[in-house]
């Protein structure tokens, strides 16, 4: 008697073309999935899924999700990435945040109720906005202005745990929150406002380095191979509440700023520009939960993420793109 053939799991990875996204398609086919990475590219980009084009597991879908998924076969995964998720995208495209985060969530559902499909959110640490306890842990509620200009992504984000968890408890849909803290690695867009880019380039290119405010603020930087396997393991999980997924070791933004300048030897100064508004003054995950249930902790330590990732930001230098 032969033993039973087991299908191939198939995966799709809305804003599969993203930064994370394009780090968890490199992962689930490592895993053994059939993946279709889906991306309208606003702020995703082709060359970050290039070396995967050529795959028969793997296919690319431009969509946006705000529209109705089309989708006829079997599905077994749903990561929903699908987002801007930089300051500097989500205050120049607003409106395409909250829907993406509203109707694009939406759609994602009822893709997963309409094939069985389990989800897993992509929410964020900004849920807990400028946070009055430290670290965040998952039971905290946050502290968020929604009428301010981060409030479209924080809004967001919290409008699709909302809605995912409704589906959850209303429809019985398997569905998994992963909140992402800082993350950082190669694909990271150069100019996508985030520190970890902004001083990567600004240190190689021999430019000053931007710290808003006077640097006290907090941060804590998590590797991206670190935070694929930790949002891997939640998704294969049975929890189905939010876990953080992060790095605790908190560092201050002139800490971050002078272990750049170490690394690269450069000879760029520091500049101080106003703080922005509604900026996290700390940010720090507790990650009890994670250990717990998924056996999960960061293991790339900081000085070894940041030689990768510096060396990313300097090849795309040396072609001119920075």
């Amino acid at each position: 008697m032969t033993a039973t053939h087991q299908r191939q799991p198939i995966s799709l990875v809305t804003g599969g073309a993203g930064f994370l996204g394009s780090h968890l398609c490199d992962r689930l086919l490592a895993e053994g999935h059939r993946v279709t990475a889906m991306d309208n590219l606003i702020t995703g980009n082709l060359d970050n899924i290039a070396h995967l084009r050529a795959r028969t597991d793997f296919e690319f879908v431009h969509h946006n999700v705000t529209n109705y998924i089309d989708w006829s076969s079997e599905l077994d995964y749903i990561f929903h990435f699908a987002s801007p998720a930089s300051p500097i995208d989500y205050l120049e495209l607003p409106i395409q945040t909250l829907k993406v985060g509203a109707l694009g969530t939406h759609n994602a559902l009822g893709l997963a109720k309409a094939t069985g499909a389990r989800l897993l959110l992509a929410s964020t640490s900004e849920v807990y906005g400028d946070p009055l306890v430290h670290p965040q842990d998952e039971s905290y509620w946050g502290n968020v202005n929604p009428i301010g200009p981060r409030g479209v992504y924080d809004e967001a984000k919290r409008f699709a745990e909302a809605i995912v968890m409704a589906y959850h408890r209303y429809h019985g849909l398997d569905t998994r929150i992963v909140r992402i803290f800082n993350t950082y690695g190669p694909r990271m867009r150069p100019k996508d406002g985030r520190i970890v880019p902004a001083f990567c380039c600004q240190a190689l290119k021999g430019e000053p380095l931007t710290v808003f405010g006077d640097g006290t603020q907090t941060r804590s930087f998590c590797y991206v191979s670190d935070l694929i396997d930790g949002i891997y393991r939640l998704m294969m999980s049975a929890e189905t509440n939010p876990v953080n997924i992060g790095n605790p070791r908190e560092l201050t933004v002139m800490d971050f700023a002078q272990a750049i300048q170490e690394l690269t030897g450069t000879s760029s100064t520091i500049v101080h520009k106003p703080l922005p508004v509604d900026d996290p003054q700390v940010r720090r995950p507790n990650i009890d939960k994670a250990r717990a249930l998924l056996g999960w902790e960061p293991g790339v330590p900081l000085e070894e993420g940041l030689k990768l990732t510096l060396d990313y930001f300097a090849g795309l230098i040396k072609k001119g793109i920075v």
